[in-house]
C-alpha cells in the first residue's frame, strides 16, 4: 500500500487565490501549473482516519470559500484521486428532510406556516403537570386542522443538575444527547394508573404553570418503582439491546454521570474525588458495580426516544415537519465537558455584548469551544450531535449562529459581560496602543486580574482595554468604553482616537477573519446532516454573517420588531428574504399582546407607520389587530412563517389567555434566574375541537399563499 495519496481537482482561481486540502485537522497547500488543475500528495497517515477530506480557497491566509460537505476515499488501496468541487446546491432547502420525509415534494414557490411552543408548555388531559412527547400528535392534529406544515420546539435535553427549579433552563443540559425525563409519558413506560397516580395527575395537571421540582420528583419516584419491577425484562429485550448498541458512545457516560451526580450530591464533577477526571476503564468498572442504577438512566432514555420517535412518525404521516433547537453552548458541569474537556475552553464563559435588552451584557456561563481541537477529527463531536438530532428532527434552529463565527468570551470568575472580548479576534498590540498615546498600566484589565486579592469587578469595568487571554500584551477595546471613567479622563484628542479605534474594532476589522473561521466550520458541520438549517441571526451581527448564510442556503430569522436595517424601527415584512423564517416573536421576547402594552411609544409608531392608522393607538391589542399583524407576516416571501402559539390564540377573544399578557412570556433573557414554567391555559383536545377558529386560521393561511 502506497504511503502517499495523490489528490487533484480542476478549479479556476482568481488572482491571489490558492487551494488547500483539509483533512484530519490539518491543511495541505496544493499546487498548480496552469491555474486550473490543482494537486497535492498527502501522506496517508495524515488524512482523517475515516478517509474524508475537503477543499478550500484561501487568500492571504484566510478561507474565502469552502466546499459543501466532504469527499471520502473509496478504498484503503486508493492512491490517485481525481476529485471535483462540491458547491452548495441551489435547491438545498428543498432537499432537506422537511420535504423528502415530512411535507413532501413542493414547488420552488411553496411557502409554509407553523407554530413554535416548548414541549413543557403543552397541556393535555393525559399529562402529569407538564407537556410530554405524547402531546405532540395532538399539536400535529391542530396544525393539520389549521393548514400548518411545521411545529417548532425548544431544546428537550436533560438539564437535571441540582434537582431544583433552577434546572428548568432548557439551554443548560447535562448532555447534548440525552432527553429530559420530564417529557416521558409514564404509562407508556409501564407505570400503572393507580388511584394515587390519578389523584396526583389531576392535582399537578390543574396547576396554571409547571411545578418543575414536584413534577420531576414524582415522575422519578414512580419510574424507579416501576423499573425495579419491569427493568430487567425490558433490558433483555431486542429493542432495548439495539437502542443501547446504537447509543452506547454517549449513553453509558451519561448514565455514569447521573449516578455519580446523585452519589456525590453535585453535578460539579471536580468534586467527585477519584472520578473528577474521566477515565473510561474506571467508569466501566463503576457501571458494572452499579448496574441497576446505570440501567435506570439507560431505560429512561430508551422510553424517551421511543415515545419521541413515535410522535414524530405521526407528524410525518400527517405531512407535518418537526423542528428542533441546537443550543450554542454546553454546561461546564455536563457529561460532555466531563468526558471531553479538551474540546472546550473551561476557563472562560460564553455570553453576549451589551444590547437594548441587557446593558451589562449577558453571561451564559457556558464554556467556549476549542475549535482548533475540534477540527482535528473533522468536527466529529458536532457531526455526532447533529447525527443524533437528525434521527428525530427534520429541521433545526441554530441558536446564536454568530457563535460559529465568533463568540463573546468572558473570563471565569467575572460576572459582567462588559469585561468580555471577541473570540477569536485580532487584538491590538501594547506597542500599537502606547504609540497612540494610551496608558495601559491604569487603563487596561489584564487577564488574571479577577483572581487578585480584593478584586473589585465594578472598578475593573472602568477601563479602556481588555487583555487578550491567549496573547500577552495584546488588547481589545472594552466594549462601550466611552462610558467609562478612563474615557472621561482622556484628553479630547485621545477620545477621538479611541472612538475611531472602537468603531473599527467592533464593526469592520474582523469581517474577513470571522468569515474565514465560519467557512472552516459550518460547511463540514451543517453539511453532515439532511435537516433544514435555520440560523438565529438577531442582534449585533457583522456583515459576514448574512453573506455566509446566503452562500450556504441557511434560513435566516426575521422578527419585525427587531429590524436588521440600520436605523429602522420595524422591518418590512414584504421585503424579507425568501430563505428565511419570519416570526412575530420568540421564546426570548414578549408576546404580541404583551409587547403592545409594555411599550406604548413603539406600539403608537407601529400603529401609525406600519398599519397606517390615524389617531391614538389603542392601549390593548384586540383580536382583529392580531389577525392583521399575523396576516402581514403570512404574506411575506419567507419560506416559513412560524408563530408562538400564544400569538395564534390571540386572534380569538374567547381562546386568548384571560390574564395579564405578560404572564404568557416564556423567558426574560436579562434575568439569569428566570423560571421556565409557562404552560398553555387550554388543553390541546379543547383547541382541536374549536372548529370555527381552526377553519378561520386554515383559510387565513391558505389565503396568504401558504400550505398545499
Amino acid at each position: 500500500m502506497a504511503d502517499n495519496i495523490n489528490i487533484s481537482l480542476e478549479y479556476r482561481t482568481s488572482w491571489g487565490e490558492n487551494l488547500v486540502l483539509s483533512s484530519g485537522g490539518r491543511l495541505f497547500p496544493m499546487g498548480t501549473h496552469d491555474g486550473v488543475t490543482w494537486a497535492v500528495s498527502v501522506p496517508r497517515k495524515d488524512l482523517d482516519p475515516d478517509g474524508t477530506f475537503s477543499f478550500r480557497v484561501v487568500r492571504d491566509g484566510l478561507t474565502t470559500r469552502s466546499e459543501w460537505g466532504s469527499h471520502k476515499l473509496e478504498s484503503e488501496r486508493e492512491t490517485t484521486v481525481r476529485s471535483f468541487w462540491k458547491d452548495v446546491p441551489e435547491d438545498l432547502p428543498f432537499r432537506s428532510k422537511v420535504f423528502t420525509l415530512a411535507v413532501g415534494p413542493c414547488s420552488p414557490e411553496w411557502k409554509g406556516a407553523g407554530t413554535s411552543v416548548p414541549v413543557f408548555s403543552l397541556r393535555s388531559k393525559d399529562d402529569f403537570g407538564i407537556g410530554e412527547f405524547n402531546d405532540i400528535p395532538l399539536l400535529v392534529d391542530w396544525a393539520v386542522a389549521t393548514g400548518q406544515s411545521m411545529i417548532q420546539i425548544l431544546p428537550i435535553h436533560d438539564t437535571t443538575m441540582t434537582g431544583t427549579w433552577m434546572d428548568s433552563y432548557p439551554y443548560n443540559a447535562n448532555s447534548v444527547f440525552a432527553l429530559h425525563p420530564q417529557y416521558l409519558h409514564l404509562p407508556g413506560a409501564g407505570v400503572r394508573k393507580t388511584a394515587r397516580y390519578l389523584a396526583l395527575q389531576k392535582e399537578l395537571n390543574a396547576l396554571p404553570a409547571v411545578d418543575y421540582e414536584r413534577v420531576n420528583k414524582e415522575k422519578t419516584a414512580l419510574l424507579r418503582k416501576t423499573f425495579s419491577r419491569t427493568g430487567a425484562s425490558v433490558r433483555a429485550g431486542k429493542d432495548y439491546q439495539e437502542f443501547y448498541e446504537a447509543n452506547s458512545f454517549w449513553l453509558k457516560p451519561y448514565a455514569a454521570f447521573c449516578a455519580l451526580r446523585d452519589h456525590f450530591g453535585t453535578a460539579d464533577y471536580s468534586k467527585w474525588g477519584p472520578f473528577a477526571t474521566y477515565d473510561r476503564d474506571k467508569v466501566d468498572s463503576y457501571c458494572a458495580e452499579h448496574d441497576e442504577e446505570i440501567g435506570f438512566y439507560c431505560l429512561e432514555q430508551f422510553f424517551l426516544e421511543k415515545q419521541l420517535k413515535e410522535a414524530v412518525d405521526y407528524a410525518h404521516s400527517k405531512g407535518v415537519a418537526v423542528k428542533g433547537d441546537l443550543p450554542i453552548g454546553i454546561s461546564p458541569t455536563s457529561a460532555d465537558a466531563w468526558v471531553s474537556p479538551e474540546l472546550f475552553n473551561l476557563a472562560f464563559q460564553a455570553g453576549a455584548p451589551p444590547d437594548a435588552f441587557a446593558k451589562d451584557g449577558q453571561n451564559w456561563g457556558f464554556p467556549t469551544y476549542n475549535w482548533d481541537k475540534m477540527a482535528e477529527d473533522g468536527f466529529a463531536w458536532w457531526r455526532a450531535r447533529l447525527g443524533k438530532m437528525s434521527g428525530t428532527f427534520d429541521a433545526f434552529r441554530i441558536d446564536h449562529i454568530l457563535g460559529f463565527f465568533r463568540i463573546w468570551e468572558i473570563p471565569a470568575g467575572v460576572r459582567s459581560g462588559l469585561l468580555g472580548h471577541f473570540y477569536p479576534a485580532l487584538p491590538y498590540s501594547s506597542k500599537e496602543l502606547t504609540g497612540m498615546g494610551f496608558d495601559l498600566t491604569t487603563g487596561a484589565f489584564r487577564n488574571g486580574d479577577q483572581w487578585a486579592p480584593g478584586f473589585d469587578e465594578d472598578k475593573a469595568k472602568e477601563v479602556l482595554f481588555v487583555e487578550d487571554p491567549s496573547r500577552r500584551d495584546f488588547f481589545h477595546p472594552r466594549i462601550q468604553g466611552c462610558d467609562t471613567t478612563a474615557y472621561f479622563l482622556l484628553p479630547d484628542r485621545l477620545k477621538r482616537v479611541y472612538d475611531n479605534l472602537h468603531e473599527d474594532f467592533f464593526y469592520h476589522r474582523h469581517d474577513a477573519f470571522w468569515k474565514s473561521r465560519a467557512l472552516e466550520r459550518l460547511p463540514a458541520i451543517v453539511g453532515s446532516t439532511s435537516m433544514l438549517a435555520c440560523g438565529e441571526d438577531l442582534g449585533m451581527i457583522p456583515r459576514c454573517v448574512p453573506e455566509v448564510m446566503q452562500e450556504m442556503k441557511l434560513l435566516s430569522l426575521e422578527i419585525q420588531r427587531m429590524p436588521k436595517a440600520l436605523g429602522a424601527l420595524f422591518a418590512d415584512t414584504s421585503a424579507y428574504p425568501r430563505l428565511s423564517v419570519c416570526a412575530t416573536g420568540t421564546h426570548d421576547t414578549s408576546t404580541l399582546r404583551a409587547w403592545w402594552e409594555e411599550d406604548p411609544e413603539a406600539s403608537q409608531t407601529f400603529w401609525s407607520e406600519v398599519l397606517g392608522r390615524k389617531g391614538r393607538a389603542p392601549g390593548t391589542l384586540a383580536p382583529e389587530l392580531c389577525k392583521e399583524i399575523l396576516e402581514l407576516h403570512l404574506k411575506s416571501p419567507s419560506l416559513f412563517a412560524i408563530f408562538p402559539i400564544q400569538d395564534w390564540l390571540s386572534c380569538d377573544e374567547e381562546l386568548r389567555f384571560p390574564g395579564p399578557p405578560e404572564e404568557e412570556r416564556i423567558n426574560v433573557p436579562a434575568n439569569p434566574r428566570h423560571y421556565w414554567r409557562y404552560r398553555m391555559h387550554l388543553d390541546l383536545e379543547d383547541l382541536c375541537s374549536r372548529g370555527e377558529f381552526n377553519s378561520f386560521l386554515r383559510d387565513l393561511v391558505r389565503r396568504c399563499g401558504r400550505g398545499k
